[in-house]
């Protein structure tokens, strides 16, 4: 129903328009008195077998939202009723801004993909705490953090620290984001001094509270194998708890069914989807292998079918958390991912018994 009436339907307005409309509809289900009980009873499915605790949380299923979705915290409520089990509000920034000039949301139709530019648009991490705090359900929410996009560089740490401080109350775990491609120099900060310098501040903060909440890094796909090995010895170095691999792309090489004219009439922007693949995929075996399993990865970028998860799983991924995937596929998609999940499992068990 959803690829034959829905989405064509929500294809007929601009990417970021249906995405104010389906925002709207899940708030007005929150609002509901027994609408998220509703949502729950169609979509949400928990095998038991399922359920995994990874850095120190419990996760009834492994499949989550991706940050970028519910910039605001508006809808994780109704996003954990539609069977994800943990959702990443944000990117969060200290102040509210608005992000990039519209447009800058695009649909890769043909190559079941986007590109995006939004610049960390958002309402501010004082307005999403707020959200938080009435918090209804047990979705376990994380909170994916950024710098505003005025901040110099070289102190990006304090924009980090103020919203890290601001969503401690009200989050499960961190995201730290420093490897979107749409706002200016923030990808300079996967380098090795600046990064260093921000996950360890945040974890002095963090042992500043009488319980710890754990930190991940959400890294680019475009590093180097190098550059890769400079994460794994920094996750070790700074003890944070765990990656998320991976963001969206800058690069266009795979793009094949798009028109080249199209493509460069977009211009910049983050690559997700189909397209994106592969290559997380790569990025997280390469994590995962090289360093023996040392940490959790969160596995994120292209996953398009319950296939696409099972494979992230099976590369070296703890967690799976979708975006693109979604709004491809439709609020049945957490389920179709967990009935795969559960008989993929089973199957190993069998097979390994």
């Amino acid at each position: 129903m959803y690829k034959t009436f829905i989405r064509p339907l929500l294809f007929r307005f601009s990417p970021e328009r249906a995405h104010g409309l389906t925002f709207a509809l899940l708030r007005l289900v929150q609002a509901l008195p027994f609408g998220l009980r509703i949502l729950a009873w169609m979509f949400r499915r928990r095998p038991a077998g399922l359920s995994r605790t990874v850095f120190g949380i419990k996760f009834p299923t492994p499949v989550g939202i991706a940050a970028g979705l519910d910039k605001d915290a508006e809808a994780f409520d109704a996003l954990g009723a539609l069977g994800f089990s943990f959702v990443e509000i944000g990117t969060v920034t200290p102040l509210p801004q608005p992000g990039n000039p519209s447009p800058r949301l695009f649909r890769l139709v043909a190559d079941h993909s986007l590109i995006n530019r939004m610049g960390f648009n958002n309402q501010g991490a004082a307005r999403a705490a707020e959200r938080l705090r009435k918090r209804r359900t047990d979705v376990i929410v994380g909170g994916n953090i950024g710098k505003n996009k005025v901040t110099p560089n070289d102190q990006a740490v304090s924009d980090y620290v103020k919203s890290f401080e601001t969503l401690f109350p009200y989050v499960d775990y961190f995201a730290v984001n420093v490897s979107s491609p749409n706002t200016p120099g923030l990808r300079d900060l996967q380098q090795r001094g600046p990064l260093t310098e921000i996950l360890s501040r945040l974890q002095s903060c963090n042992a500043a509270h009488e319980k710890r909440k754990p930190i991940l890094l959400k890294i680019a796909p475009d590093l180097t194998d190098g550059q890769l090995d400079d994460i794994i010895e920094i996750v070790k170095e700074t003890h944070i708890d765990g990656v998320i691999a991976t963001n969206t792309t800058i690069s266009r090489e795979m793009i094949f069914a798009t028109p080249a004219r199209r493509v460069e009439r977009i211009g910049a922007g983050g690559l997700s989807g189909a397209l994106l693949t592969e290559r997380s995929t790569e990025v997280i075996r390469y994590l995962h292998e090289r360093s023996g399993g040392a940490f959790p990865i969160i596995g994120v970028g292209g996953i398009m079918t319950p296939e696409d998860a099972i494979e992230k799983l099976e590369a070296g991924a703890s967690l799976v958390q979708v975006y693109t995937g979604f709004i491809y596929q439709g609020p049945s998609f957490a389920r179709r991912i967990v009935r795969a999940l559960d008989a993929w499992q089973k199957k190993e068990e069998v097979q390994a018994s």
